[in-house]
C-alpha cells in the first residue's frame, strides 16, 4: 500500500498481488471526520497488506522539512495501529508527476482535485515496486524511516 500524506487529503494506492503494478485506491480526508489512521488500518487489514509505504516529501537537495516531519509522524502513528511493516520512501515530485500525467490526459485541475492524491500515491508506490524489481532476491530498498 502506498500513502501520499497531506494535511488536507491522504492518497492511497494498492499494488496487485504480484507487487508489480500500483493502482489508485482512494482519497481520505485528513483533519475532518473519521480518523484517517483508522481507515488506513482497516483498509490494510481488509486487503491483507504486507507493507505500507508512506511518501516522504524531501527537498530537492535531500533535506527534510516540515512536510517530511509530518509524514514521518504519520508513519509512526500507523506503526502503532497496523500489524504490517510501515516504511517511508522518497516521493520527491510525485504530486508534480501526478499533475502532469492528469493534465496530459486532458483533465483540468478542478476535475482532478478528488483523485490527484491517489495518483501521487500510485506514482510513489510504483517507484517503490520498481526498486524491488531492480533488486530481486537482494536486500530491501533503502527506506528513510
Amino acid at each position: 500500500m502506498g500513502i501520499d500524506y497531506g494535511r488536507a487529503r491522504i492518497g492511497v494506492a494498492l499494488s496487485d498481488e504480484l507487487q508489480m503494478l500500483a493502482h489508485p485506491a482512494e482519497t481520505i480526508a485528513a483533519g475532518k471526520g473519521p480518523d484517517p489512521v483508522a481507515r488506513i488500518a482497516a483498509l490494510a487489514q481488509e486487503k491483507d497488506v504486507e507493507r505500507i509505504v508512506v511518501g516522504l516529501p524531501r527537498h530537492m537537495n535531500g533535506t527534510s522539512g516540515e512536510s517530511a516531519r509530518e509524514a514521518m509522524s504519520f508513519a509512526e502513528k500507523l506503526r502503532t495501529r497496523v500489524s504490517c511493516e510501515v516504511c517511508t520512501w522518497d516521493e520527491r515530485l510525485s504530486t508534480v508527476a501526478a499533475q502532469r500525467s492528469l493534465r496530459e490526459a486532458g483533465k483540468s485541475t478542478r476535475e482532478t482535485r478528488n483523485y490527484i492524491d491517489q495518483v501521487a500515491a500510485q506514482i510513489l508506490l510504483q517507484s517503490y515496486l520498481d526498486s524491488l524489481q531492480l533488486n530481486p532476491g537482494g536486500a530491501e530498498p533503502k527506506s528513510f524511516a
